[in-house]
């Protein structure tokens, strides 16, 4: 990784990572498994995750690793906020939700972490700046040759779960990334028609 003050290449075409970019696809989380990354891989990506724009270099986010039990342990959190909000459901349907994190061998949190700027720095950047991350982590671990989604899911919104995450106020889920294995390769999904949602202004 560069150093502070180091003089960056300048943009020159690649097409490897271009076709990289037409090609990826996001693969479910529930059709990955073991091998995850090691602890070096983990902090390359979460280095490539960071370097996304921030305005004002603020780092309005962080990260929460779950990996081993840790993603049993936290998946208590969730079915118990999950059937008390729904008491009305089966038993095993808490046993389903307290298993989400076991989809993949590595779940990482990213947190939107809005910070507090005297010049002004919008919260809005801020949280366009997350989702950033979400995505440049994505695309680490595609890199590195592992499957990723970025989900959300209904207890990212759920605020017994923000509380067993330790959020503040202020602070939201911008995704859960899965990364692992694919078991199986994914297939190309219904894309835009970006030319119908091109307006050349002006014209």
């Amino acid at each position: 990784m560069p150093e502070l003050d180091d003089i960056l290449p300048l943009p020159t075409e690649n097409q490897a990572i271009t076709d990289f970019l037409k090609n990826r696809r996001s693969n479910l989380a529930k059709l990955m498994g073991d091998p995850g990354p090691g602890a070096a891989q983990i902090d390359e990506f979460l280095t490539i995750a960071a370097r996304v724009p921030d305005h004002r270099k603020l780092a309005p986010w962080r990260f929460v690793v779950f990996q081993g039990p840790a993603r049993t342990d936290f998946g208590q959190h969730i079915a118990a906020a999950f059937m008390k909000a729904n008491p009305e459901m089966p038993a095993d349907r808490s046993i389903f939700e307290g298993q989400r994190f076991l989809r993949a061998p590595l779940v990482i949190g990213v947190i939107s972490s809005p910070k507090a700027c005297p010049r002004g720095t919008p919260e809005w950047e801020q949280i366009l700046s997350s989702g950033a991350v979400c995505y440049n982590l994505c695309l680490a671990a595609q890199a590195a040759g592992f499957g990723a989604q970025w989900l959300t899911e209904w207890y990212a919104y759920d605020k017994d779960v923000q509380k067993a995450l330790g959020l503040s106020e202020v602070e939201r889920v911008s995704g859960f990334i899965y990364i692992g294995t694919p078991q199986s390769a994914s297939k190309e999904r219904l894309r835009p028609d970006v030319k119908s949602l091109i307006t050349h202004w002006g014209v």
